[in-house]
């Protein structure tokens, strides 16, 4: 089997088309003609995978986050992305990125993958792209079986998605039953959620004064980007070995987040 056939595959799922213009998914490193000897699912490419993909005898590594995202003018090995891409070369081994495109479907998406842990019911879209498609857009809206309150809820969101810390709004007497979901950096969806009668939305990323614009009327759950987004490593990998069954890919053993709590 060769890169590009699980390349076409996956981008059948998520085509590079529904990528947002200031994204870089795709083959960013690497031959696509190259015969696959393993497959290292990840969320961001750090020096760290690379070296677990040697260790692994894996030729191609399957990511989130695109290792080069603004560019690069020289490659020198004067950070973590130059070195990334310099032992990637050396090595022979290619580095692809589903990113926003992946964000923006429907099914077999990150937030859905959410909405699975949450165990969110008549799911659909937050935020379509266009009025004709309303499988294709951005975050995912839900409701829970049952209404709970705000520190059930919160008790819910913390250990369905493993997360450490979650930054939130004050609570409020309200039940809380409907849920909007956005993996990654999301505040730009709060108003949508507003407008479609969310009691709860869960992202990250939302700076301080961002907080306020909830205004008593909806609580913004901020788990962490890397806690948000960290089952997409598993959907990807349910994904290729529900298609491909000549080879298992790998997760990552290797803990990418770079936030630490204390």
């Amino acid at each position: 089997m060769i890169i590009k056939e699980i390349i076409e595959y996956l981008e059948s799922l998520a085509p590079l088309s529904l990528q947002e213009s200031y994204d870089n998914s795709g083959l960013i490193v690497g031959n696509r003609y190259a015969t696959v000897s393993g497959v290292l699912i990840c969320l961001d490419s750090t020096e760290a995978v690379v070296k677990e993909a040697l260790t692994k005898g894996c030729n191609l590594i399957i990511a989130h986050h695109p290792i080069i995202f603004r560019g690069l003018k020289t490659i020198q090995g004067n950070n973590y992305v130059e070195r990334v891409v310099i032992e990637a070369i050396k090595n022979d081994i290619a580095i692809y990125a589903m990113h926003t495109n992946l964000d923006n479907i429907y099914l077999k998406g990150v937030n859905s993958k959410i909405c699975d842990r949450l165990e969110l019911v008549n799911t659909q879209i937050l935020s379509p792209k266009n009025a004709d498609n309303d499988q294709i857009g951005a975050g995912m809206i839900g409701r829970l079986s049952n209404p709970m309150d705000t520190i059930s809820f919160l008790d819910l969101v913390k250990n369905r998605m493993q997360a450490s810390i979650i930054r939130h709004t004050k609570g409020f007497n309200q039940p809380i039953q409907k849920v909007a979901v956005c993996g990654g950096s999301g505040s730009f969806l709060l108003y949508q959620a507003m407008a479609k009668g969310a009691d709860a939305f869960i992202s990250a990323d939302f700076k301080y004064h961002e907080f306020f614009d909830a205004d008593g009327k909806i609580l913004i759950a901020d788990i962490g980007h890397y806690e948000s987004e960290q089952y997409t490593i598993q959907l990807l990998f349910d994904l290729i070995t529900n298609k491909f069954t000549n080879f298992a890919p790998y997760c990552t053993e290797t803990v990418t987040n770079p936030i630490n709590y204390y």
